[in-house]
């Protein structure tokens, strides 16, 4: 049995050796000790010998084949060197030419060498010559600098250089560096004296204000004419020219034209020279004369190609001065000193007419200013109206100004007579008319603005009995868009006004909606409605611009004669870039006066209305040519000043309505604010209210009556609903909170006095505050419900006008809130439940 494991492990070793086979799982576990090896090594040794004895006889079987292999490789050895050998013959032949043949080619580059040492020799025979040549050239040139000739030494100069460039040898050579070098210092020498015969012949005196051109001097021989040539030599005539018109405006032209200046030099020859001396006045015509002397003096003394250049570089700089310094200032804002302007455009055409003859260039800016004459005055016109919009809205609001609104409405006798009956015939204050107002501007918003309203007026003459002359005296026509209002009746609230039944975003209703239609056959009169309210110093500087305005525009129609004639079209457009000023400026300016924002929309309501005026009376105008009267537009600047209005109040009350919910809270709920306790909450109450008084108080200076009444109302309102709306998300009201948020209602509802008739004090008059503010019987309701038991709930609802400001779920979550659930709380709630319209039943 050993034996046999003896030779599994010798076959094992083997057959893994020979084909890789891995041993079965009996065998390879198997433990191997030192008697195994031997039997092992004797079975790989006989495969071995199997082996070698298999290899041998594979080539014995195979031997022709190899030595059929070897033959062919030295056959193919010996083809390569017998290839290679026959190679290097080709090339030792190739490399012996005959020896005739060496002979004459060695003749040939004889001869070649030769020829090109004869050519070298005649280059540098030239060279040397040419090199003479211009050596002897810079002699002539020292020679002509030493005796001034300065046009001889630029032109030999000019020769040297033409001569030193044609020598046929590279700038690298010694002998052209030195003559290259010599030629550059001789330039600059001549330069030099150039420069000293260039101050003489044209000399600026900056400390006695002189400028001197000569044509010659008795000491030069060089003329103003052969400095041309000079300074195109040195390539410096658009320099020399520049630098020319700096120190002639630095000594004449420059003071000359120096408008800020207290007194302006006049322009005069001394010793033939420039200079300035004596006052002349600030007119444009004697500054024209004065330019055009010196531009005549410069034309007369100076070259025809130096003219050109000079002006090349004094007009860019001088035309722009005079346009923007003298004539654009002296541009008529108005048509009232026409002529003043059309006498400046034809010294302007004589002044350009003038350059032109003494050859000067480069006015054209000055002859397009005169040819868009009109187009300078209305750029003119727009710019002072524009500014003076600015100006005026800088200076601040100014003083205000009391307006009165008077509109006409048409009613019937009967309706005259009830209304008196119910104490409105005598208007003896503003409350009586109410707050029927439409703020024209086609938003039904929260903020409607009320309109007119009528101001203290004798009954008698404000309805209009037996005097139906003062009615139409007192007539006017309502702004566009904006309808005529109605008289409103004081009565019980619950009847003559409705309380519950309207919507906070609408106006309260008209008479005409309350009362039943008048007989057709029923007399019928004219009603006077008037109210006050104020505007800024503003409009008024407005209107009478744009009046300016129109007014020379209309002139201008049908004017063929009058050159500003072109402008009437830009003169009726500027009307819209002015308003559109406005409205853009003015809401910073505004801001900054207290109530800026109401002044804002005053100013502007009042604007929209005496341009609606300004629009209807244009049409009806006889002085007018229908042209004129077609080219009026303003319907659109109209619209956008009434919307422009509506946005100033809006944005006030929205600001002031921000305010007051942060005074109460913001966010959060005011009764369930952490660490305050009651006396907190009241003081946080005060200060809204003392808000709104201060805020109303500011407001009743500006706005009128039935205005204010609507912006007071809506901060009241706003007070009112935060308070209901944090009281109904309570979770519970104990007894001791609910008399807390009583009081906190109480001395909310104090607020009534800002509604009282002017003079009446409390309880003597009932007040207007639920006309103008929605929520408030809301608020009032609230604190009697929060103050009434189970019983009393009922009846405020089934017998009270509670369901006019609460739903019934509403009132099912008060008694929620403040009341256990028993079986007498489920009674008055399934009741309440079954009722929810007790008013209506």
């Amino acid at each position: 049995m050993s034996g046999r494991k003896t030779g599994q492990v010798g076959h094992a070793l083997v057959e893994f050796s020979l084909h890789g086979t891995f041993p079965e799982e009996d065998v390879s576990s198997r433990r191997i000790s030192v008697q195994d090896l031997a039997p092992a090594r004797e079975s790989l040794a006989a495969a071995k010998a199997e082996l070698e004895s298999d290899i041998h006889e594979i080539n014995e079987e195979t031997a022709p084949d190899v030595n059929q292999w070897v033959a062919n490789a030295k056959s193919l050895e010996d083809d390569i060197n017998k290839s290679r050998s026959w190679a290097n013959d080709i090339v030792r032949r190739s490399q012996a030419p005959d020896v005739s043949g060496k002979t004459i080619q060695e003749a040939a580059d004889k001869v070649e060498f030769l020829r090109q040492e004869v050519e070298y020799n005649q280059q540098v025979r030239h060279a040397l010559r040419s090199s003479k040549q211009v050596n002897e050239l810079l002699d002539q040139v020292e020679q002509a600098r030493d005796e001034r000739r300065i046009l001889d030494s630029l032109h030999l100069l000019e020769t040297s250089w033409a001569a030193l460039d044609a020598i046929p040898v590279s700038k690298s050579c010694r002998v052209m560096k030195l003559l290259d070098l010599r030629a550059f210092e001789l330039k600059s020498a001549v330069h030099d004296v150039f420069d000293h015969v260039w101050d003489s012949l044209i000399q600026i005196d900056t400390e006695n204000q002189k400028i001197g051109i000569f044509q010659s001097r008795q000491d030069e021989k060089m003329t103003l004419a052969d400095a041309v040539v000079g300074l195109k030599a040195y390539k410096e005539l658009d320099q020399r020219m520049a630098l020319l018109w700096h120190g002639i405006d630095r000594v004449i032209v420059g003071p000359r034209t120096n408008i800020d200046a207290r007194e302006l030099p006049m322009v005069q020859t001394e010793n033939s020279c420039l200079t300035v001396n004596g006052v002349a006045d600030k007119t444009v015509a004697t500054l024209f004369s004065d330019l055009e002397y010196v531009i005549a003096y410069l034309s007369e003394r100076l070259p025809e190609e130096l003219v050109y250049s000079l002006s090349n570089v004094m007009m860019p700089d001088l035309i722009p001065r005079i346009i923007g310094t003298w004539l654009d200032t002296a541009v008529p804002a108005s048509l009232k000193d026409m002529d003043g302007f059309q006498q400046l455009t034809e010294a302007v055409s004589a002044f350009c007419g003038r350059m032109e003859s003494l050859k000067f260039s480069g006015f054209q800016e000055l002859q397009e200013w005169v040819d868009d004459a009109p187009k300078v005055w209305l750029s003119k016109c727009r710019e002072t109206a524009l500014d003076s919009v600015r100006t005026k809205l800088s200076q601040g609001l100014g003083e205000s100004k009391e307006i009165e609104r008077v509109e006409t409405q048409t009613i019937s006798q009967s309706e005259g007579k009830e209304l008196a009956a119910n104490g409105v015939a005598p208007p003896t204050d503003d409350d009586d008319w109410g707050a029927a107002w439409d703020d024209g501007e086609g938003d039904a918003k929260e903020d409607t603005i009320a309109k007119p309203e009528p101001n203290e007026d004798d009954g008698t003459d404000a309805w209009g009995w037996g005097d139906d002359d003062a009615a139409d005296e007192q007539q006017s026509k309502a702004p566009t868009g904006q309808p005529l209002a109605e008289p409103s009746v004081e009565e019980d609230p619950a009847e003559a006004w409705g309380w519950g039944e309207e919507d906070a975003t609408e106006p309260t209703p008209d008479v005409t909606a309350q009362k039943a239609t008048p007989s057709s056959k029923a007399q019928s009169r004219e009603l006077t409605l008037k109210e006050t309210y104020n505007i800024s110093s503003m409009p008024e500087p407005v209107l009478s611009l744009l009046s300016a305005i129109l007014e020379d525009a209309a002139s201008l129609v049908g004017s063929d004669g009058n050159p500003m004639a072109a402008a009437a079209a830009g003169l009726f457009s500027l009307p819209t870039l002015v308003l559109a000023m406005f409205r853009a400026v003015s809401p910073y300016y505004y801001a900054l006066n207290t109530g800026g924002n109401m002044f804002l929309y005053n100013d502007a309501t009042y604007l929209a209305e005496r341009l609606s005026d300004v629009a209807k009376d244009w049409k009806t105008r006889e002085d007018l040519t229908p042209r004129a009267i077609a080219m009026l537009r303003l319907d659109n600047d109209i619209k956008a000043l009434q919307s422009f209005a509506a946005r100033a109040y809006s944005s006030e009350m929205s600001t002031q309505r921000t305010v007051l919910r942060d005074l109460m809270g913001g966010s959060q709920n005011l009764l369930q604010q952490d660490g305050l306790d009651t006396a907190d909450l009241e003081a946080q109450v005060d200060n809204a209210i003392g808000h709104v008084r201060a805020t109303a108080a500011t407001w009743s200076t500006i706005l009128s009556k039935s205005a204010w009444s609507q912006a007071a109302g809506s901060l009241v309102d706003t007070i009112a609903s935060k308070l209901v709306s944090d009281v109904m998300d309570l979770a519970g009201i104990g007894q001791d909170e609910a008399f807390n948020i009583a009081s906190l209602i109480a001395r909310i509802t104090e607020l009534d006095d800002l509604f009282l008739p002017p003079g009446a004090a409390r309880g003597e008059a009932i007040p207007a505050t639920a006309e103008y503010a929605a929520g408030w019987l809301r608020l009032k309701y609230l604190s009697e419900v929060l103050q009434s038991n189970l019983q009393d709930v009922r009846y405020l609802w089934m017998e009270s006008e509670l369901s006019l400001y609460f739903t019934v779920d509403e009132v099912v979550e008060l008694i929620g809130l403040s009341f256990v659930d028993n079986a007498r709380t489920r009674e008055v709630v399934r009741e309440l439940e079954a009722h929810p319209q007790p008013m209506q039943a």
